[in-house]
């Protein structure tokens, strides 16, 4: 049996936009940890407590924040985890359902770049991670190390989003044990440079920057997975515990980062240059205050935390770009992206700017048109009573229609609402957004309001409200044809 099970994660995986069937769904609920805690434990959340404090607020209000926006957003993953239980396809095949069969193109091609960038995001992290650690060590650290640790990293990633589900799962458990442990030894070693003194000192901040702070770690941890939540609940059988799936995908996916980012908070807190170095180096500036000795485990740690996240990543970003009508299998998908993936690294660690306005920009932006798609799936999972009709998923002419237009207009109105909400100062080519502050009687861009980046809530909560209103009527129809 062990021998079929290691054969099974070495082998391509064959299923892609296709209903996963009864024979092969397996596992409990409770497996569903593994992959969503080994996605989230990378160091790089203790870098967000630098991020949160950068929008000028206190510890205590970052910790309510990042409490508050973690676990909320890690709880729409395990509520849109249901639809994968419920219909054993991809999370933006099931979105059909709402959106129309070739409606659903909009929401995926959405999908596919947010999972994209989120994999190039990570790889970027690793590759600038391993270079500055290098450097530290007298090792390099200049262009040869980079592009080294950039294959390195690139090849871990492709191989398991080519491979598939089995060796990810595996992969993920792997990750979850290493990591867990050695971000333990990390904080357990930078523990003596937190100063309370330093850290309760911090000045209180206004409320549009602690919900500017809420929404940036919504976008950050949680809503960024929200589009490939249901692409691991498919395999469990149908009759597994509803709970148990939101439960353990919210816990999973939670945990790990509550930690990270409050300990994040205190290092953060307690060093204003340390809080700088982030900006520029989000993982490699906290090796600054490790021992010689534990450097190489930190850069296993932080490469290793980054590849989990990008793994899962990938094998979403490979069945969105099917979703969107490539005509391939699921690995040559994959295999497209980890290109992609790969040029948008040497791009941005070759030729590119500081990181962090760039990645707060790149959150915000696309945190908003994914909210809005969000509030339109958990409304449409929330009004339906049975399964998915699975074989009218793929079907134009079945019952979810070809386009369903107000789904379709809803996203588009949501998100033209959202992105006049939000501003992002640090990135220049986006510039344009926050058009809607003003005539909404909320400031000018440099003012208040401008910071708290209101429009992902407003896309979130428009997308659910409106599809709730209007959309009952037609899942009633859905559910009546025999």
């Amino acid at each position: 049996m062990s021998e079929q099970v290691e054969s099974r994660s070495f082998s391509v995986e064959s299923n892609g936009l296709n209903v996963i069937a009864d024979a092969d769904r397996k596992g409990r609920p409770s497996q569903l940890f593994w992959p969503w805690f080994g996605a989230n434990v990378s160091v790089l959340g203790l870098s967000y407590g630098a991020f949160a404090l950068d929008f000028g607020i206190s510890f205590w209000q970052a910790v309510v924040a990042g409490a508050v926006g973690i676990v909320f957003s890690f709880l729409l993953c395990g509520l849109i985890s249901l639809a994968g239980k419920r219909g054993s396809a991809p999370t933006m095949v099931l979105s059909r359902a709402a959106f129309g069969v070739r409606g659903n193109k909009l929401p995926s091609l959405v999908s596919w770049l947010l999972t994209v960038g989120w994999e190039t995001v990570l790889t970027i992290l690793a590759t600038l991670a391993t270079a500055t650690v290098f450097e530290r060590l007298g090792w390099g650290g200049g262009t040869v190390t980079k592009i080294v640790a950039l294959l390195v990293v690139g090849v871990l990633i492709v191989v398991c989003g080519v491979l598939g589900f089995d060796l990810i799962m595996r992969a993920q458990t792997i990750i979850t044990v290493v990591t867990g442990v050695l971000t333990v030894v990390y904080i357990a070693l930078v523990a003596d440079k937190i100063h309370w003194s330093t850290v309760s000192a911090l000045p209180s901040g206004s409320t549009q920057e602690v919900i500017g702070a809420l929404v940036f770690l919504m976008t950050g941890f949680g809503l960024g997975w929200v589009n490939a939540a249901a692409d691991y609940s498919r395999y469990l059988p149908r009759r597994s515990s509803s709970r148990g799936v939101v439960g353990w995908t919210t816990f999973g996916g939670s945990i790990a980062p509550l930690v990270l980012i409050f300990f994040g908070l205190l290092l953060a807190g307690s060093s204003a240059d340390l809080s700088t170095a982030i900006a520029a180096d989000p993982i490699g500036a906290l090796a600054a205050a490790l021992p010689t000795w534990f450097l190489v485990p930190f850069v296993i740690v932080a490469v290793l935390g980054l590849v989990g996240g990008a793994v899962l990543d990938i094998y979403s970003s490979g069945l969105a770009l099917l979703s969107i009508g490539l005509p391939a299998p699921r690995w040559v998908a994959a295999l497209i992206d980890g290109v992609v993936m790969i040029a948008g690294t040497i791009y941005v660690v070759f030729f590119g700017g500081e990181f962090l306005g760039q990645f707060q920009g790149f959150l915000i932006t696309l945190g908003v048109p994914i909210a809005a798609w969000c509030g339109i799936m958990l409304a449409d999972i929330a009004t339906r009573r049975r399964d998915y009709a699975e074989g009218d998923l793929y079907d134009p002419i079945g019952r979810y229609g070809d386009i369903r237009w107000v789904p379709v207009l809803t996203m588009l109105v949501a998100t033209g609402i959202g992105w006049g909400l939000v501003t992002n100062t640090f990135a220049s080519w986006l510039s344009w957004q926050g058009y809607l502050l003003q005539p909404f009687g909320l400031g000018l861009k440099d003012e208040a309001w401008a910071y708290a980046n209101l429009g992902v809530l407003v896309a979130l909560v428009l997308g659910f409200v409106v599809q709730l209103v209007t959309g009952n009527r037609a899942v009633r129809h859905q559910e009546a044809i025999a």
